[in-house]
């Protein structure tokens, strides 16, 4: 049987699989939080544009299994789940997507993933890249604390 967490962890080896061509996503500006403050996380992209594809967001706490917080498409829609609806915005620029996290709570404490989701946009480029040399591989991932 197909859950919700076990589609999140296709979805996301599904992503970074796909970062073996020359594409990726880099993380920055995770850190120690204390709450009531706000966090910005940021996922840059390459190799690829994010006006081609929608951009995932998750979440791991500690102990626990991956938890989808919202999804950004090509053309800047967004969908949230419901209990992030309200102090979690996801943005994106031609080159970065950001995760936007106010008021924060010790429940926010985790791990938090970007991932490039497989629906592309009819401006995706083409599906079959000449694979670079000596590209690594970045897994994108914020801890809070």
């Amino acid at each position: 049987m197909l859950t919700m967490e076990t589609g999140l962890r296709w979805l996301l080896l599904v992503a970074v699989l796909k970062g073996v061509q020359c594409q990726s996503v880099e993380e920055s500006g995770g850190r120690l939080v204390k709450p009531d403050e706000s966090l910005t996380l940021t996922c840059t992209a390459s190799g690829f544009s994010l006006s081609s594809y929608y951009m995932i967001w998750v979440r791991q706490a500690p102990g626990k299994g991956l938890e989808y917080i919202g999804i950004i498409s090509y053309g800047g829609s967004t969908y949230y789940a419901s209990w992030a609806k309200g102090r979690f915005t996801i943005s994106k620029t031609s080159t970065t997507v950001t995760l936007t996290i106010t008021d924060l709570q010790p429940s926010d404490t985790g791990t938090y993933f970007c991932a490039r989701d497989t629906v592309r946009g009819p401006q995706a480029e083409p599906r079959h890249k000449p694979p670079c040399r000596g590209a690594r591989l970045h897994q994108a991932a914020h801890r809070t604390h």
